[in-house]
């Protein structure tokens, strides 16, 4: 029903970054703020968001942002300028980066991991006049001020001892900077680096109104559903699909400062939970909770997950546990502000291979990473994407920006095909490509395989270097006591091309290296398997 509403909306060619010609939906928020101010005008008494035992009204919400952005406007913040958010998942990151909006800024979430010379370069590169850090990262925000002496550090207050800019009691006289420009940047959000320093991909309103769109209308959200976000808040996803979703529909987010299993599926169970956005490794992690009944989970409806493939044995484990619960996966990234391919709810996640279909305003084409041109359906290649939540630039990098975007595609990085019906699969990173003596593996092909290997919790599959080969495969898994290489091999040997086995091992109860966006630490992971 979801997806058939949303392929019903009112879509239309529009011209948008200069010469960039998109599929647009008509009806659309045109802002970020507007999109929460709709929702507080419709629901004002209603619960917008809660933390602990707090609970903040769309009412009181609006009205705390409005009370921050002009106590940001006093200490020098204008329209446009960019506010670094070093902040941990708890209330004052949510208000902090509507008042952000309401002062028509740009807010610049950085990872809490990210250390001085880190947070330094965020804030260099974005030009930020202002830092907002929680109190115990203040020895990093003297890191960024020693490189940036405009730079102001606003340390945030623990809650028990009081509220930022206590001396602001409400927006008073400082009228909210209305936007009229949809394709002015909204946020930027750095991404992982891994070909050198970090990008800011620039994100404007025109990206949020429709990554919005795509995302609640294909889960068929509503004002009525309660959505417990445990991933971080800075990074794209627990942004867009975990904070702006549900409070541009009016509905209620549940945050928590950061994920334990227990202590999720005991916050999950008390608000009554209908919607969550989570990696497969934090499910796994759930399903291992012991003593938890999981019959207190009924109103739990949907599982959007993304970032890697589910297990089959992690599916099973949740249809018998919660039948109620339909699992839906997506694809996306940064750049795509959130999610650009889905799984159509109520297909389920049978096809585990598949990250789902484009979404509506999406344009896919797979296309041969050296010669860029497209290939044939069902053959491989690289997976470009275009449309209205696509970014325009990396901030202040137009070389980046050129050879990241292509006519208004963005150039994924990631080698992939899409069959006859539209299913798209993501078979590896480009960069992770093995090549075992002229053979390219796909690890991702490999991993599926192990995940269906009875006593596999997950797989990764890395290239480990081989004077002879170039590459031989190394396999770290997570699997059940008494599973063995010999195994493991045996079941691979069922399925796969001999020259795809793994031909060296590293076997563990404990959980796979990831990063904070919960991917497989691919990079860290190439580096232990050159020890092992």
């Amino acid at each position: 029903m979801s997806t058939a509403r949303l392929n019903a909306l009112t879509r239309r060619r529009e011209r948008h970054f200069g010469d960039r010609v998109v599929w647009c939906f008509k009806d659309r928020a045109p802002t970020v703020w507007a999109g929460l101010e709709r929702a507080a005008r419709l629901r004002p008494n209603h619960p917008a968001m809660v933390f602990e035992e707090r609970v903040w009204t769309y009412d009181e919400l609006v009205h705390e942002a409005a009370r921050l952005g002009a106590g940001l406007a006093a200490s020098g913040v204008r329209a446009g300028d960019r506010v670094v958010m070093q902040v941990r998942n708890r209330p004052e990151f949510v208000t902090l980066f509507y008042a952000i909006q309401w002062l028509g800024a740009v807010a610049v979430p950085a990872d809490v991991r990210l250390q001085g010379p880190e947070i330094a370069h965020v804030v260099n590169d974005s030009g930020a006049r202002v830092l907002l850090h929680d109190l115990d990262m203040s020895e990093r925000a003297l890191v960024a001020c020693a490189a940036n002496p405009e730079l102001r550090a606003v340390a945030l207050p623990e809650p028990a001892e009081g509220r930022l800019f206590p001396d602001t009691r409400d927006a008073g006289g400082v009228p909210a900077h209305i936007v009229d420009d949809e394709e002015a940047v909204a946020i930027i959000m750095y991404t992982s680096g891994t070909t050198g320093k970090p990008k800011g991909a620039a994100i404007a309103h025109l990206n949020v109104a429709h990554s919005f769109i795509h995302h609640a209308e294909n889960l068929g959200l509503g004002a009525d559903d309660r959505c417990v976000v445990a991933v971080p808040l800075s990074h794209v996803t627990g942004l867009i699909c975990g904070v702006i979703a549900p409070l541009w529909r009016a509905g209620t987010l549940i945050l928590l400062p950061q994920f334990k299993a227990r202590d999720f599926l005991a916050a999950a169970a008390a608000a009554r939970m209908t919607y969550t956005i989570m990696v497969p490794a934090m499910y796994n992690l759930c399903l291992r909770v012991e003593g938890f009944d999981w019959s207190t989970l009924s109103s739990w409806r949907l599982g959007h997950f993304g970032g890697a493939p589910m297990p089959p044995t992690t599916i099973e484990a949740l249809a018998e546990r919660l039948p109620g619960l339909t699992l839906v996966n997506g694809y996306g990234a940064t750049e795509t502000c959130s999610p650009a391919i889905m799984l159509p709810v109520g297909e389920g996640a049978t096809d585990v291979d598949s990250v789902g279909r484009p979404l509506p305003c999406v344009e896919l084409v797979v296309m041969d990473p050296e010669t860029c041109t497209e290939v044939p359906t069902g053959e491989s290649g690289e997976l470009w994407l275009r449309g209205p939540m696509v970014i325009a630039s990396y901030w202040n990098d137009p070389e980046a920006t050129a050879k990241g975007i292509v006519d208004g595609f963005w150039r994924s990085g990631d080698i992939g095909c899409v069959d006859g019906a539209g299913n798209v699969r993501v078979l590896d990173r480009l960069k992770d490509l093995i090549n075992r003596g002229g053979y390219k593996i796909y690890s991702a092909e490999v991993e599926a395989v192990l995940a269906r290997c009875p006593g596999v919790v997950e797989a990764a599959i890395v290239g480990r270097a081989d004077p002879v080969l170039g590459e031989r495969v190394h396999a770290f898994v997570c699997v059940a006591e008494g599973v063995t290489p010999a195994d493991l091999g045996t079941f691979c040997a069922q399925h796969l091309g001999d020259y795809k086995i793994p031909e060296s091992w590293s076997l563990s109860a404990a959980p796979i290296l990831r990063n904070a966006n919960g991917k497989l630490a691919k990079k860290e992971l190439r580096a232990l398997a050159a020890q092992a």
